[in-house]
């Protein structure tokens, strides 16, 4: 079980600052989804904790600060997904997969029986089994974000950094990525956070929200607490109605603005119009 915390992170990139202070706090068997409007600096928050990016500030794991690790231990705490992975497209699948266990490797070793298990088992979780022998680089996009997701379960880290996983994802395939590392997290221990674009997606399976906007934690809490009608106006300029679903988490609805149907409640469509002209 491992507890992540972020303590006033600060990063700039070429000179300006994009992150500003900003504080989070993952219990172990967390979820934490990182929401905001884009260039809010989600991405950048997970690359400065997966160590990518030089920071200010504290980034923890069980009180160890992640900056005084050695990249093989980091390797070991922490894997991390890019939201545009770069993959080689000559490397088949089950040796991709198989990289994820380079952290517990010695020297120049070789892969071993576990390393190929751990990576089969994970490849059959994400129904890649019938993708394993093709070359990387044969793949659409959707299959190549499960591979990448792949190689990082195969690190067994505590902590899991995904950066928009289900972004190139059909709905079941979604869904299906989802449950798997809310099971992971709920079966194994496994610490998460997502960035995700989907209000109603994150609130549907993260314990805990962080709302950036413009660099900063505009609101943190959980779901219901975070999404509310008025903070979704204010931050991402969108007109939306918030209920509650069985589960007692927050459904996010877009609804068109009021303006806009009145409009068109005043226009009879063309159907009503010749309905109306036969009569």
């Amino acid at each position: 079980m491992t507890d992540l915390k972020v303590t006033g992170l600060r990063v700039a990139r070429q000179r300006c600052e994009v992150l500003h202070g900003v504080d989070a706090e993952v219990r172990a068997g967390g979820w934490l989804a990182v929401i905001g409007p884009n260039g809010a600096g989600k991405s950048t928050l997970l690359k400065a904790v997966a160590g990518l990016l030089p920071y200010t500030g504290e980034v923890t794991v069980d009180g160890v600060r992640l900056r005084d690790l050695p990249a093989r231990e980091l390797a070991r705490t922490l894997a991390y997904t890019p939201q545009n992975p770069v993959v080689p497209p000559q490397m088949p699948v089950r040796e991709y997969v198989l990289l994820g266990r380079t952290p517990y490797l010695g020297y120049l070793a070789l892969p071993g029986r576990r390393d190929r298990a751990v990576a089969d088992q994970v490849i059959e979780r994400l129904d890649l089994t019938a993708l394993a022998t093709r070359d990387v680089g044969t793949l659409s996009g959707g299959e190549r974000q499960r591979v990448v997701l792949a190689r990082a379960l195969a690190q067994q880290a505590p902590v899991l950094l995904l950066d928009e996983p289900t972004t190139a994802l059909d709905l079941g395939h979604q869904q299906q990525v989802l449950e798997l590392v809310d099971r992971l997290r709920r079966d194994d221990g496994l610490t998460v956070v997502t960035t995700l674009h989907d209000l109603g997606v994150a609130a549907q399976y993260a314990e805990r929200m962080l709302l950036l906007v413009n660099g900063e934690a505009a609101a943190s809490g959980t779901a219901a607490e975070v999404l509310t009608p008025a903070g979704i106006a204010a931050h991402y300029n969108a007109h939306v109605e918030v209920t509650t679903g069985p589960d007692g988490r927050p459904r996010v609805h877009l609804i068109r603005p009021a303006q806009v149907r009145a409009e068109q409640a005043e226009v009879p469509t063309g159907g009503s119009a010749r309905h109306d002209a036969d009569a």
